[in-house]
């Protein structure tokens, strides 16, 4: 992989950082957490406890999915750092280029991914 493309993944991941984090305090209102946004959004809420209960699970599962997004754009812009970028974490092939187009913080090739994922 040249230095381009590495600069240019580099630019994508951190592209994708800011954007998560601007969407992030824009859902949040300022808040740290979508957990306490939600807390302030249904206090005095007229909902049923139960429609509330489920919400605010929903804010809390969807703060963890972004919270695990900004750990592997993070991870990404660490093995870039070390030069181990574009190379499998599980077994060290190099990871085709078509996949870091799609997804720029994959960590493992293809057939690691799949493993991890069917076990």
């Amino acid at each position: 992989m040249t230095h381009t493309d590495l600069h240019s993944y580099q630019t994508s991941l951190l592209q994708q950082r800011e954007a998560l984090r601007t969407r992030l305090n824009q859902l949040r209102g300022g808040e740290p957490t979508r957990a306490l946004a939600s807390a302030a959004h249904f206090a005095g809420h007229e909902d049923s406890q139960a429609q509330t209960n489920t919400a605010r699970d929903l804010e809390f599962a969807l703060d963890e999915h972004d919270k695990a997004e900004l750990r592997r754009i993070d991870a990404a812009l660490h093995r870039l750092e070390l030069g181990t970028y574009g190379h499998c974490v599980a077994c060290g092939t190099t990871i085709p280029e078509a996949r870091l187009r799609a997804t720029p913080d994959a960590e493992r090739c293809i057939d690691c991914q799949s493993s991890l994922e069917g076990a």
